[in-house]
């Protein structure tokens, strides 16, 4: 069938735009302060559920809320089955937006919003990439659907309840990364090592009272704290050598004396967690700082093992689990959580990727023995295992002409460091939206979406979901 797919998607546009901009303006974080039995991530990412299941009602496509936990729009019909996995919920907007981070404002043909880019925009996207399927009546063989999730950018509980109540496709993809085309995922896991309190050990002249930095382990944190306490003249000294390791290091920060202690604040540069080095992890540059200072025993152990194994190194070298293959490249690190108060000790959320070659076990004691020489016990481990998908697959088949004919361009097989919902299918791939050569600035300040590759995605997806079903 010789279908224009960009003029059907042009037709659509200030429709498609429009519910894009809605859609960005729920502030979808997960808040579990809110959280009910119906709505259990809380209460705005059920309103960004409930806005998608509606607007599907009204597009006509059949809609299921599956215990709040997530949702889907199907269309279509036959024994086969092709899902889209989406979700709805964003990461915290973070600090240091140039505008309200869930205005969804437009400016010089972007949409600015926490989302935009991962993953309501591409969301949108789809949905109306299913939109302009069904209206133009289009005879399908296989069922599609496009499978909501809103647990995505924390612990997947949405996926995982959702496919022990629900089918599982046959083949499908996830919006949620790059084009042309994500084959292989690293594995993903969750650490958090918990330091054995030891606070009657107490040598040392300045009381780390506390120290903060981020609050997912799948982002570099932008900014952390630490409160000091001391005699005036060791906490004078202390503003002194840290306004000089700011200038050093060219970083910007603060110290805010009070009247017994000092706050000190050091900002850093938030990225992604499948790359470290995109970002500038502020609880790591402040450990670095600490780590110098005569600390009481408890809070030096704690800040010193920060800076020894992790400062100025996300490839797990000091650690020694250091390992890199040929489809997915380094295991990366990323020290997501620091939280230490003078009572308890502290507690390190670590964020490992690692390539589908790697023994993790072997991994995972490696952890654990060189955390026990230093005082840590290892508190929690999650594994999302390694995905990829042979490239013979008719799905990458399939994927690979779409985008070859919409773009011109070749449809390299890419692997990536990052988790998308493409691992929870058996035969799954992340397809988008970010086009080679932009910037990816999901989980940033300022994160967008580009107004004519969000068409020329939707163009994209719309072809791929009728080649996939027909």
């Amino acid at each position: 069938m010789n279908m224009n797919w960009m003029e059907e998607v042009l037709k659509r546009k200030e429709n498609l735009i429009h519910d894009t901009q809605q859609f960005l303006q729920i502030p979808s974080v997960l808040d579990e302060e809110s959280a009910t039995e119906k709505a259990p991530f809380g209460k705005a990412i059920d309103e960004a559920l409930q806005f998608l299941l509606k607007r599907g009602q009204e597009e006509g496509f059949v809609a299921k809320n599956v215990d709040g936990f997530a949702g889907h729009l199907e269309m279509g019909q036959g024994e086969e089955l092709v899902g889209i996995l989406c979700h709805v919920d964003v990461v915290p907007p973070g600090d240091g937006w140039t505008s309200d981070p869930f205005a969804a404002d437009i400016r010089e043909g972007k949409i600015y919003a926490r989302g935009a880019l991962d993953d309501k925009g591409p969301t949108m996207a789809v949905f109306y990439a299913m939109k302009i399927v069904k209206e133009l009546g289009l005879p399908l063989n296989k069922r599609v659907r496009m499978i909501i999730g809103t647990d995505e950018e924390s612990e997947w509980r949405c996926v995982d309840h959702y496919f022990q109540h629900e089918e599982m496709p046959t083949m499908g993809f996830a919006p949620d990364a790059d084009f042309p085309i994500i084959y292989a995922e690293k594995g993903i896991v969750d650490i958090d090592l918990k330091q054995v309190s030891d606070a009657a050990n107490e040598k040392g002249d300045i009381h780390l009272q506390s120290f903060n930095a981020g609050r997912r382990y799948n982002m570099v944190p932008d900014f952390a704290a630490a409160v000091l306490k001391a005699g005036k003249d060791r906490l004078l000294d202390v503003n002194r050598r840290f306004l000089q390791f700011l200038t050093s290091n060219d970083l910007k920060g603060k110290a805010l004396m009070h009247e017994d202690n000092m706050t000190l604040q050091l900002e850093g540069l938030s990225a992604h967690a499948m790359e470290p080095d995109h970002g500038k992890n502020a609880g790591l540059l402040l450990a670095s700082f600490l780590a110098s200072m005569p600390l009481h025993s408890q809070a030096q152990s704690f800040v010193q093992f920060l800076d020894r194994y992790f400062s100025g190194d996300s490839r797990g070298k000091k650690l020694g689990v250091a390992h890199s293959d040929n489809i997915t490249g380094d295991v990366t690190i990323n020290v997501g959580i620091v939280s230490y108060c003078e009572e308890e000790g502290g507690k390190i959320g670590i964020n490992l990727r690692y390539p589908v070659t790697n023994d993790i076990a072997k991994t995972k004691q490696i952890i654990e023995q060189v955390a026990a020489q230093h005082g840590f016990t290892l508190d929690h481990f999650s594994d999302s295992k390694p995905h990829h998908v042979d490239r013979d697959h008719i799905l990458i088949q399939t994927l690979q002409r779409v985008y070859e004919e919409q773009t011109g361009e070749r449809a390299e097989l890419l692997s990536i460091g990052g988790g998308t919902y493409a691992r929870s299918l058996q035969a799954g791939v992340a397809f988008g939206p970010l086009f080679p050569g932009r910037p990816d600035v999901a989980h940033q300040k300022d994160e967008y979406i580009i107004i004519d590759d969000l068409l020329k995605a939707t163009a994209i997806y719309a072809q791929a979901i009728y080649e996939l079903a027909k």
